[in-house]
């Protein structure tokens, strides 16, 4: 079963972000959702291509599922992960699509709210069910039309998701090395976020590896604002900061887990500031809350 290939793979290392893309939508079983929620290891994020948002179109299309169906399943998933994100695939102008069916398409993207989208107009290809039975009968105008304000609702929704969902957490990010927009004098390094949500952070202007705190300086803080969020006496220790400053920097390099900070959101990339090297096992042991997030310790470890 592919839910004990995902769950054996992920026993491999807990250092190791297991991801998969694209499963029907009728073949999620509530093992794997299970399985996500319980290993921090197999990444939040799931590829779920809905196509249409209109159950007439999906019958035509052989989909195997309706709308209701879809958004139950969206339901589900994002009861049993809440901090998931979803992506999907849609095509607009397929065969015979009417103008209510295109509606119902804008309404599920409004419900779901994706953080990522492929979206097409339909082009007929050979060999298809589609090819043999039904007329690609929807004008050319009238697909451009309706890509447009699909592409317009995912846009508008990305932006205000993000806005509202990402700026200020902090991401563990598997580092991918310097961004495709670095410059000399501004430069800038990337990677991918659990939710495979992409995120480039400024790393200062010098051209060698970029240099950050270590997870074993940041630790002993860490536990400390823990502590105080649960009910400690306020206080942290000024030991504690002093030993952390002295600690010396350490390089980031592709290919390590780092902890960024989302200071900003354009469209569905984001932007954040480096804050220090880490492991994914420590990372999500540390059990990073609400209250760490918004520490001014963050000043001096950025």
């Amino acid at each position: 079963y592919f839910v004990d290939l995902v769950e054996a793979i992920s026993d491999i290392s807990p250092e190791l972000r297991v991801r998969f893309t694209s499963p029907h939508p009728k073949d999620y079983p509530p093992e794997l959702l299970h399985l996500m929620a319980e290993r921090y290891n197999v990444c939040n994020h799931l590829h779920m291509p809905a196509q249409s948002g209109s159950s007439d179109v999906l019958k035509r299309m052989r989909r195997g599922y309706t709308r209701e169906a879809y958004m139950e399943l969206i339901d589900d998933v994002k009861a049993m992960i809440p901090d998931v994100s979803i992506s999907s695939d849609f095509i607009t102008g397929f065969c015979g699509e009417t103008e209510e069916e295109h509606r119902d398409t804008l309404s599920l993207m409004d419900y779901v709210s994706y953080d990522q989208a492929f979206m097409f107009a339909y082009s007929m290809r050979g060999k298809t069910h589609a090819h043999r039975t039904m007329e690609d009968d929807v004008p050319e105008e009238i697909k451009s039309r309706r890509l447009q304000e699909v592409i317009s609702m995912f846009r508008n929704n990305v932006q205000l998701r993000n806005d509202q969902m990402e700026v200020g957490q902090l991401r563990l990010v598997l580092v991918e090395g310097e961004s495709k927009k670095s410059k000399e004098g501004n430069r800038t390094w990337g990677g991918r976020t659990d939710q495979n949500k992409r995120i480039t952070f400024p790393v200062g202007k010098k051209n060698d590896l970029p240099h950050c705190w270590s997870e074993e300086a940041v630790t002993p803080i860490l536990a400390s604002l823990n502590s105080m969020s649960g009910g400690g006496n306020g206080m942290m220790r000024s030991d504690l900061m002093y030993e952390f400053l002295r600690n010396p920097k350490v390089p980031l390099q592709a290919g390590d887990y780092a902890v960024v900070q989302v200071t900003e959101a354009r469209g569905h990339t984001l932007r954040g500031r480096l804050l220090w090297r880490a492991s994914m096992k420590g990372f999500y042991e540390m059990g990073i809350s609400e209250v760490l997030k918004d520490s001014p310790l963050f000043a001096h470890v950025a």
